[in-house]
């Protein structure tokens, strides 16, 4: 089953843009947090574990589409499912 492989681990890239292709509504669907150099991060919008990036929103800034910008942060990247008990 595809819900025991997202149980055991998180994809190497993951987007919470729809649009992208590294978007996967399945493990969205859970809770996932992210630690960035030891410091949990709740704006992450993309993120990269081997190569060691997370892109963040910049603020309300947006571009001429309506997108939000976003600044990419270079660091350890640590991403995990929370759970709740």
């Amino acid at each position: 089953m595809t819900d025991q492989t997202t149980n055991d681990q998180l994809p190497d890239r993951l987007s919470t843009d729809p649009r992208s292709p590294y978007y996967d509504a399945a493990i969205l669907s859970r809770d996932i947090g992210i630690r960035f150099k030891g410091a949990e991060k709740t704006n992450v919008e993309e993120y990269c574990v081997s190569e060691g990036w997370i892109r963040v929103a910049a603020g309300n800034a947006r571009d001429r589409h309506g997108n939000p910008l976003t600044i990419k942060l270079t660091g350890t990247v640590e991403p995990y499912f929370r759970t709740g008990g």
